[in-house]
């Protein structure tokens, strides 16, 4: 019996021991948890975050796609129609848009979960090893920051140019890291003039911190492209001219040879070119291209080529080559190019844009308007103007930047109007609310702080 107890004893500190050893190696932290300043604790660590916040802008709900397919789909009066079957583009070119809409819910938490990077990173600046690291990782931030929330406040709030910027509601600024939820997370809509406002002032930085020469990242030159965008959608027309006369005179910068170079590749990838001041990288393991998913006739070829926006090129433009018809529909070749990299800033868009900011203004601030023009229509095999008119101007820009997410804005700002596919005949103001996006419902529902756009 004694034998027994003693043998049964032995056993019983047998297993406390090997259980007490089992509970250590299974006392571990969480990976899906881990707070800032173990994540951010090195140099590397941060630098590896900058590269985090660059791939939330590669998303499909930012610029693989989403941002510019929405921005077409709304302006458009005819141009081109979506034939898809997902339900939320085919709400954006009907001009109805749902408080729930698919497309609008991931582009808004993409873009924040994207910004809350940018500002983890701006958070730990100091832990980065050199001034140069610091000055260039902060710029980097500041850029990314600026371009998420200039497409925002575009998207969901009116134009600068609809109403009072002062007092019209734009989408919330976030300037510092989100660790938890709290009531602190319940945030209001700053105006549109208070995004405009810090996107002007982080580019600005940007600017000024960022390198000459960065790799694929965003170095000075972008930073200035994206500032002369930002002026031109307010209407600044000298300070426009003056950014986009900066952003040319980057090193090496120069318009390819031919339009259909900048877009078109006898492979499935498409790199940067001399023409590129930012792009989006896509490879076949990071990045997304889902406008080759919706333009390409190679994939699901959801939007189709109508005869009204081909009329509008002149006999012998170059451009009008990337179109092509299958079965008596036509598509656009511009995003055929399986894993291309998608173009945000181009050197085409700086002249266009400096053209029309001077000519709009008076000026020849670098060059003269029709001298910048007449480089475009060189460029695509087209006759020197020997005057220029505004709408001249703007007719150029339309077809150059084609399904490159402009038509949208540039409806706004020139106080143009739309039409629905299935109304053609009702006029759609630029500053009718049918052509701003909800602020989605699961965010209403979510925080009783935001305050939804009117009409909805």
């Amino acid at each position: 019996m004694k034998k027994i107890l003693y043998q049964a004893a032995v056993a019983a500190l047998l297993s406390t021991s090997l259980l007490t050893a089992c509970n250590k190696k299974l006392d571990v932290d969480p990976v899906d948890n881990i707070d800032a300043s173990t994540a951010l604790a090195t140099s590397a660590d941060v630098e590896a975050a900058m590269v985090g916040a660059y791939t939330g802008i590669q998303n499909v709900d930012a610029y693989g796609g989403y941002f510019q397919l929405t921005s077409d789909l709304l302006a458009d009066n005819g141009d081109i129609a979506f034939v898809g079957t997902f339900i939320p583009p085919n709400q954006f070119q009907r001009k109805v848009i749902l408080r729930d809409n698919g497309f609008v819910q991931t582009m808004w938490l993409n873009a924040y979960n994207t910004v809350n990077r940018v500002n983890s990173v701006l958070g730990a600046i100091d832990r980065l090893d050199t001034p140069g690291k610091q000055a260039r990782i902060e710029g980097e931030a500041k850029f990314v920051r600026s371009l998420l929330y200039f497409d925002l406040v575009r998207l969901f709030g009116k134009a600068w140019n609809d109403g009072n910027p002062q007092s019209n509601p734009g989408v919330p600024l976030v300037l510092t890291p989100t660790t938890v939820i709290s009531a602190a997370s319940q945030v209001s809509r700053n105006t549109v003039a208070e995004v405009y406002t810090q996107v002007i002032a982080d580019l600005t930085t940007a600017e000024n911190l960022l390198p000459g020469s960065n790799g694929f990242f965003a170095n000075k030159y972008a930073a200035a492209a994206l500032l002369a965008r930002v002026y031109l959608q307010q209407g600044n027309y000298p300070a426009a001219a003056a950014a986009a006369n900066r952003a040319l005179q980057v090193p090496g910068g120069a318009l390819v040879p031919s339009y259909a170079d900048e877009f078109t590749s006898n492979n499935d990838l498409l790199g940067n070119t001399s023409e590129d001041l930012f792009a989006i990288q896509v490879t076949a393991q990071s990045g997304r291209n889902e406008l080759n998913t919706f333009y390409s006739a190679s994939r699901r070829g959801d939007v189709e080529i109508q005869k009204q926006l081909l009329d509008q090129f002149e006999k012998g433009d170059t451009r009008a080559k990337l179109f092509r018809t299958l079965s008596g529909v036509v598509y656009t070749t511009k995003y055929d190019v399986l894993y291309g990299n998608i173009k945000l800033l181009r050197l085409a868009e700086m002249y266009l844009t400096r053209a029309e900011a001077n000519f709009r203004a008076g000026t020849s601030v670098g060059a003269s308007p029709l001298s910048d023009i007449n480089r475009i229509r060189e460029r695509a095999g087209l006759p020197a103007l020997t005057t220029l008119t505004l709408p001249a101007v703007l007719k150029e820009r339309k077809l150059e930047l084609l399904f490159e997410g402009f038509s949208l804005h540039d409806l706004k700002r020139t106080q143009g109007s739309t039409s629905p596919p299935n109304m053609p005949t009702e006029v759609i103001p630029f500053s009718s609310n049918q052509l701003v996006l909800p602020i989605p419902l699961r965010e209403i529902n979510a925080n009783p702080n935001l305050v939804q756009n009117p009409g909805y």
